[in-house]
């Protein structure tokens, strides 16, 4: 078992906090902009089809070696605000970051052993351009290399710039492999 869960992750303007249920109707609203699935396909998700959704991932996979890890981005406002259990300020909810972590090598944990991640984000289309997703990536990639992730990827839409620009951002670089028409890029050796 992976044993990796997510915890709160503070940027310079962003807090990471680990998703809930209870996000589900503050992140509808967020990512109803049917041009976010330009490149991921499908369609926005409603409030309760995220709860349901978001109830799933809870539960986490089938597959105990693995650990799925889901986080909410918010925006920080007002410093003076006092820390809360999400971080100074509560901003409002901008888009997601997620990382399935799971043993390199199938069936093998233990002393010597590594963890490779699996990565994604999205951005609400009214915080896009301000290098939310960037930040959030980066932290996230951060969060990760403290833990035994050693090997961290994503897989970018080729025409999709933005998310081409995270990734590199994000410390990843193409690759030549491909899924689902979509290009692997991957961070190596992080450790």
């Amino acid at each position: 078992m992976s044993g990796v869960e997510a915890e709160v992750i503070r940027t310079e303007r962003l807090v990471l906090v680990p998703q809930r249920v209870e996000h589900a109707r503050e992140m509808a609203d967020v990512l109803s902009d049917p041009a976010l699935h330009t490149y991921i396909g499908g369609a926005p998700a409603t409030a309760d089809e995220l709860r349901s959704r978001y109830a799933r991932m809870a539960a986490g996979p089938a597959d105990p070696a693995e650990s799925w890890c889901n986080w909410v981005i918010r925006l920080r406002e007002g410093e003076e605000d006092g820390e809360g259990e999400e971080g100074p300020g509560q901003g409002p909810l901008t888009g997601t970051v997620q990382a399935t972590i799971s043993p390199a090598v199938p069936g093998e944990s233990g002393p010597g052993s590594w963890l490779v991640a699996e990565i994604a984000w999205v951005v609400g289309s009214a915080f896009q351009g301000r290098g939310i997703a960037s930040e959030a990536a980066r932290g996230l990639v951060g969060w990760l290399v403290r833990r035994p992730v050693r090997d961290i990827a994503a897989h970018v839409h080729p025409e999709h710039a933005a998310s081409r620009a995270v990734a590199r951002a994000a410390g990843l670089e193409p690759t030549d492999e491909w899924h689902d028409g979509e290009v692997r890029w991957v961070r190596r050796g992080a450790r």
